[in-house]
């Protein structure tokens, strides 16, 4: 049955729930809810999400030709990656340089005066399975040995043998000549078709071994698995479309998405995806409603991520990691710190209370969601403290009191402090850790975190908001209209797109304009075939350029945009201006009109864009003076250990319209999410609906 509506849905996957947006196209409609995540198959609980979605809009079971799209947001490769499950991987590299995994940057975390204590980790793939090939590229791309085919084949014959199927391939300079390693391929193909082969060239063309290497390791590490899921879902899809092809999208790391048919081919894009997803639409959020410096803290049930957006962009990065793992690739500038909902509460050898960074998860998840889970966690202090009702999803899922109650009770004994006492210790650890997190993406940086809006969504983000006000000296905090599901929202505001970088170092002095140009319209070209392959006109491509720079003999660089237009000395020129700018942000220095001091470009960089029409966020009118609210009702809340418990009124967020104002303490629920008020606080809601929460002025 065809019913001529064209929805578009975003889905983010969670570790305890899956987030769904509907945007109705055609009205303008824009629905959310929420799912149990269904860990041993994400695809079941993706595919109960659009179902209940599509039945908020009154399209029920059958109805699946409405979707015009799908946009995903997932943990797979995140997962992955964090938990270390990483199977039999294989290496081939340029013959003596076998050992490059092992020697890495000879750095230890936290300085030198950690050599004593840190441990080296094992390496994403083990010496054994480490082959080198004969062969030479010079950095130019000049061949310096030609590829050793006797050697190629007997390292694919050993891989094949040992039943090492997943391989990376990355030979020295093969971002500036990818010819070796495309014949290493070929000959795989041919005495190993089994193998799943990520090459260098393909996912980072860009200079510096180690991390080239580390990258491909980490893209063929996840690509099985992800593979696996993509086409899981794909099919799924279509099986409820009536075998119609929908479109899907899954989103990428760099703030775009990227059709499932081509993310299959490049799954290191994919690394942090979720998180991507909730800071681009909290940027959206909080641009509209008129804060242009914004943290942004997404609070789920196994983590918190935050990142810092300016002027409505989050902040990018090429050095970003996942896990142990370095990913050099670019995504948003996203701090994970493991302080959720289910982040279990435990005892140090010492005798002292740690929190996190284990969880359980959504199953068995905490003691009150009475599955089996053993251990307290985060969301049992706020349940025995009164701060979260005894449901969640506005009462579909009803929590067990008693055993959050019970749990804190046993592990207040064994520390001896009053149970009000040990549940509110077991949420200061974890608001100073989600504190700590955010002075990593400012303080670090050189930015001042006074200066900045928080942005708390996700459905334990706005638990601990008013102890990051105080903890971190914040002028506001904006909880936008269904938090849980804002990363979902982030979905539908991303438009298509693809990185292309090629290395490219030379001083300024002796940059070529023309050399310049021919690279970024090469990197154009391969940008604009991947929109055109996607299915935008030429008309609907855009391309924004930019380069890494740094002085020479400096060891990293800074990125600095590239304006449009043909490249000439003038433009070079500019460049340069702007980096000397960045740098002297970055590091308070620039050595701008030193003569001594030369300029050396390393990376250059294309962005091709591809727009999707994004959900327009509504503007309601205030009321003033603001229409009478009722209270949902009363509960005793304990928001200080030293006072005990205080009966708090309870509102019902739907209730409070655009004008409202509210003093602590008080408890505002919705369907995803809850913001306890403390004493000393007020909020007030915007004509966006968004709850602007401040300190008291008295």
């Amino acid at each position: 049955m065809t019913t001529g509506r064209r929805i578009r849905i975003g889905i983010d996957t969670g570790g305890t729930f899956t987030d769904v947006v509907a945007f109705d196209e055609d009205s303008g409609k824009l629905v959310t809810t929420k799912t149990p995540s269904t860990p041993a198959n994400p695809a079941d609980g993706f595919m109960a999400g659009i179902d209940k979605v599509l039945g908020l809009l009154g399209l029920p079971e059958g109805h699946g030709d409405a979707i015009a799209a799908v946009s995903h947001g997932t943990t797979v490769a995140t997962n992955q990656l964090l938990e270390g499950k990483v199977d039999r991987l294989g290496f081939i590299t340029t013959e003596g340089y076998e050992a490059m995994l092992e020697i890495a940057r000879q750095s230890v975390p936290d300085g030198y005066g950690n050599s004593y204590f840190w441990v080296k980790p094992a390496r994403i793939v083990p010496r054994d399975l480490v082959k080198g090939v004969g062969g030479r590229l010079d950095f130019t791309g000049a061949e310096v040995r030609p590829f050793d085919e006797e050697s190629a084949r007997s390292a694919a014959r050993w891989f094949r043998k040992q039943r090492v199927n997943t391989l990376g391939v990355c030979f020295l300079h093969s971002y500036a000549n990818s010819g070796h390693e495309e014949r290493m391929r070929t000959v795989l193909a041919e005495e190993h078709p089994d193998a799943v082969v990520s090459l260098s060239s393909e996912v980072l063309r860009e200079y510096r071994e180690y991390e080239r290497a580390m990258t491909t390791l980490v893209d063929a590490a996840v690509k099985p698995r992800l593979s696996a899921y993509v086409n899981n879902i794909k099919a799924r899809l279509a099986e409820y479309a009536g075998d119609r092809r929908v479109p899907f999208y899954v989103m990428k790391s760099n703030g775009g998405v990227l059709s499932a048919d081509e993310v299959v081919h490049q799954p290191i894009t994919t690394v942090l995806s979720g998180p991507a997803a909730g800071a681009l639409g909290a940027a959206l959020i909080a641009k509209v409603a008129g804060f242009d410096r914004v943290l942004t803290s997404d609070g789920g049930g196994t983590s918190t991520d935050v990142s810092v957006v300016i002027d409505g962009e989050p902040t990018l990065t090429t050095e970003g990691s996942v896990g142990a793992f370095p990913s050099k690739i670019p995504m948003i500038d996203v701090v994970t710190v493991g302080a959720g909902g289910g982040s279990i509460a435990w005892l140090s050898p010492e005798g002292t209370l740690k929190v996190g960074p284990q969880s359980a998860g959504a199953d068995p998840g905490p003691l009150c969601y009475a599955k089996g889970g053993t251990e307290v966690t985060i969301t049992d202090a706020h349940v025995f403290l009164g701060r979260i009702p005894p449901h969640l999803l506005g009462g579909e899922i009803p929590l067990d009191v008693e055993a959050a109650r019970a749990g804190i009770l046993k592990l207040a004994e064994e520390l001896r402090l009053t149970p009000e006492a040990c549940a509110t210790g077991i949420l200061e650890i974890s608001a100073w850790n989600q504190a700590n997190a955010l002075r990593q993406v400012t303080v670090k940086r050189g930015l001042d975190v006074r200066d900045f809006t928080l942005t708390t969504f996700g459905g334990s983000g706005s638990l601990l908001l008013c102890r990051l006000v105080d903890v971190l000296g914040l002028p506001t905090v904006l909880v936008p209209p269904n938090p849980g599901n804002v990363s979902a929202f982030g979905l539908l505001t991303v438009d298509v797109k693809n990185d292309y970088v090629q290395t490219h170092v030379s001083l300024a002095d002796a940059l070529d304009p023309a050399d310049v140009a021919t690279m970024y319209d090469a990197l154009t070209g391969q940008a604009r075939e991947a929109l055109t392959k996607e299915g935008f006109a030429d008309t609907e491509h855009s391309f924004v350029r930019t380069a890494d720079l740094r002085y020479f003999g400096q060891a990293y660089e800074v990125r600095v945009p590239v304006p449009d237009g043909a490249v000439d000395q003038r433009v070079l020129d500019e460049v340069a201006g702007l980096f000397h700018a960045a740098h002297r942000a970055l590091y308070g220095y620039d050595f701008a009109g030193d003569a001594t001091q030369q300029v050396e470009w390393v990376n250059l960089r294309v962005s091709g864009i591809g727009p999707i029409q994004r959900p327009e966020i509504q503007r309601h009118p205030q009321v003033d003076p603001p229409e009478s609210f009722g209270r949902v009702g009363t509960r005793s809340v304990c928001f200080d250990p030293l006072d005990g418990y205080v009966d708090t009124p309870v509102l019902w967020r739907a209730d409070l319209a655009p004008g409202t104002r509210v003093t602590g303490p008080a408890i505002i629920e919705e369907f995803g999410s809850t913001v306890p008020l403390h004493p000393g606080f007020d909020a007030r809601v915007d004509e966006y609906l968004n709850i602007i929460v401040t300190r008291s002025q008295a």
